[in-house]
């Protein structure tokens, strides 16, 4: 039986479980960002878990379901001893297309029942480690919501609710109907839009924060180049941060973030995930970033930002090289924007 490495933890909020300080973002083995490999990706799955990665993060609609039962086969194909430590975090809601499309979130506690259902039998389990709405239903106020998810843990089949992209008065009245452990957010060297309102008021109530998109989808990876052609079906495609001068400006900023990097003897993708984490060392490790490797070079790469100490001066370097708001372009185009309480 294979062995199952340990890495540092940290806790998702006071209420939520302990999980490893980084979590796997398993999205684009699926979905948005082109064509994936399934063996390479059950292999990377399968590695996180062997170095001792716990969290694994998902969507009931990555693929209309092709990732939960990629999670599945991958985790009845683990070793046991690693497969027993998986925690799976679902986000759940959005209303798609035959044809791909996004129509909206159904937030009802019919609908969130339903779509549990489904999860659970996707996923062979008989429980779901942290289950949240991917984008919060205008329709339907977060406290049914909510609510309806309450019952799922009472019922034993989810444990923890988390969230995802929700505003601070969001955040406040969802905390008031039951206990959060997480907010699900996009946060990174260039998203730091939290940090006015949505990370204190977290840090307030004791909800942690599972930061997504770290590299900002590849952009501030190291590995981006300017005449990178995008595949079909890639999400990037349509991001204004990929575009033209948007694009340009964003690369030029992570050459000054690699002459950082290279002073410290890291990647620049080691450098940002290593960045993030330290957001959250400042207050008791309430901050988990989300990896999106999809192959294993890649989540070798990113697991080594562990090994990556920042002290004092290397922040303020960080902090001068790329400074909040300078990034150019929105992290989302302007329909998908809109669909965010937390930029409301």
């Amino acid at each position: 039986m294979a062995t199952t490495n340990a890495l540092p933890t940290r806790p998702l909020g006071t209420t939520g479980p302990q999980v490893s300080a980084l979590g796997l973002g398993c999205m684009g083995m699926s979905a948005l960002y082109g064509e994936s490999d399934r063996t390479e990706s059950i292999a990377t799955i399968h590695a996180a878990l062997d170095a001792g990665v716990t969290l694994l993060d998902t969507g009931d609609f990555y693929g209309m379901g092709h990732n939960e039962l990629l999670i599945d086969e991958a985790l009845r194909t683990a070793p046991a001893g690693s497969r027993e430590k998986a925690q799976i975090s679902v986000k759940f809601g959005a209303l798609r297309t035959v044809e791909g499309g996004f129509t909206g979130y159904d937030g009802r506690p019919a609908a969130v029942k339903n779509f549990a259902a489904y999860s659970l039998q996707r996923l062979g389990t008989d429980h779901i480690d942290v289950y949240r709405i991917a984008r919060v239903d205008p329709d339907v106020p977060i406290e049914e919501t909510v609510g309806a998810i309450a019952e799922l843990v009472e019922a034993g089949h989810v444990r923890h609710i988390g969230l995802s992209e929700v505003g601070a008065d969001t955040l406040r009245r969802a905390a008031a109907v039951a206990p959060i452990s997480d907010v699900q957010i996009e946060y990174s060297l260039i998203s730091r839009g939290i940090e006015e309102k949505i990370l204190p008021a977290a840090r307030e109530l004791g909800v942690g924060i599972t930061a997504y998109g770290v590299l900002s989808r590849g952009l501030i990876s190291g590995h981006f180049t300017r005449d990178r052609e995008l595949p079909p079906g890639d999400f990037r495609g349509m991001s204004p941060r990929f575009q033209g001068e948007n694009l340009r400006h964003n690369l030029d900023l992570v050459e000054r973030l690699r002459a950082i990097a290279e002073r410290k003897g890291a990647t620049v993708a080691q450098t940002a995930i290593a960045w993030v984490l330290a957001q959250g060392e400042r207050q008791g490790a309430d901050i988990v970033p989300l990896i999106g490797a999809r192959r294993r070079d890649r989540l070798a790469e990113a697991l080594g930002a562990l090994d990556v100490t920042l002290d004092a001066a290397d922040l303020a370097a960080i902090e001068q090289a790329v400074p909040v708001g300078a990034a150019a372009g929105e992290r989302y185009p302007e329909a998908q924007m809109a669909h965010l309480d937390s930029e409301h």
